[in-house]
């Protein structure tokens, strides 16, 4: 009777099935983890943007107190042309908060993919959406809503928000 000695061919089909196998969950695990981080991108994108604006509102308060920053429609911004060259000594209040919702909107739309916001009034901290963003306008708390296209989530395109509020102090 005579021993075999080494490896069959079996054995080794069978090895490279399990490291193909295990090739194959460590893709997957890779893929999942890039997907995860540039959802968490796209929020901190819109997490910064929206402090952008806050700050923005915060620096004209004449124009907040006056309702300049309130949106009737995501995306919709004053004339922002006579700030242009220099926003701090040529501009009303009201064309300081044109400008820099004009400013905001370029930025949403630069930063975050199909990137939309809106600046209101707002009492609930419902984000709604972009073409209904449930703004209720009716108290003194600005609320900041944010949208944006999460092509890497599972399956179809999702929307993805943000929304944050404040109060500007007396």
């Amino acid at each position: 009777m005579k021993s075999s000695i080494g490896f069959s061919l079996v054995e080794v089909l069978v090895a490279i099935l399990v490291l193909a196998i295990g090739l194959v969950g460590l893709a997957t695990l890779q893929m999942a983890g890039l997907r995860s981080n540039q959802t968490a991108y796209y929020r901190s994108v819109a997490t910064e943007l929206a402090y952008d604006m806050i700050d923005r509102m915060r620096a004209n308060a004449v124009g907040v107190t006056a309702g300049y920053y309130k949106q009737t429609a995501v995306g919709s911004s004053g004339d922002a042309s006579k700030c242009e060259n220099d926003p701090s000594k040529s501009c009303s209040a009201s064309e300081l908060a044109g400008y820099d919702l004009a400013r905001w909107n370029n930025a949403l739309a630069a930063g975050l993919p199909s990137g939309q916001g809106i600046v209101c009034l707002d009492s609930t901290p419902e984000i709604g959406t972009a073409t209904s963003p449930a703004c209720d306008g009716s108290s003194n708390v600005y609320a900041i809503k944010i949208w944006w296209a999460d092509d890497r989530s599972v399956g179809a395109a999702t929307t993805q928000g943000f929304v944050t509020s404040f109060q500007l102090g007396n």
